[in-house]
């Protein structure tokens, strides 16, 4: 029996079908949006450690409510002094 067949007999696998087909599609297409962001890195032979080019003064959230974000003196002064 194939699987048209299938749906055709058992009515009821078809919105379940459905659902299943739609979960997986929005996963991958989830999948391929996140690949073409900054933060995640797939070749490690070109950019091996990619924390070094992470600029402190740009804050690096999800979320930000109602929130100043101010450099810390000590990780600032320990920049300038290792430039």
């Amino acid at each position: 029996m194939s699987f048209f067949q299938l749906l055709r007999k058992k009515k009821e696998l078809i919105p379940l079908v459905f659902f299943m087909t739609a979960a997986a599609s929005g996963a991958s297409a989830f999948a391929i949006y996140s690949l073409g962001k900054t933060d995640v890195i797939i070749d490690r032979k070109r950019n091996p450690e990619p924390w070094e080019t992470v600029d402190p003064n740009v804050p690096r959230k999800l979320i930000t409510i109602n929130q100043e974000w101010k450099p810390i003196e000590e990780l600032q002064n320990v920049r300038r002094a290792t430039r």
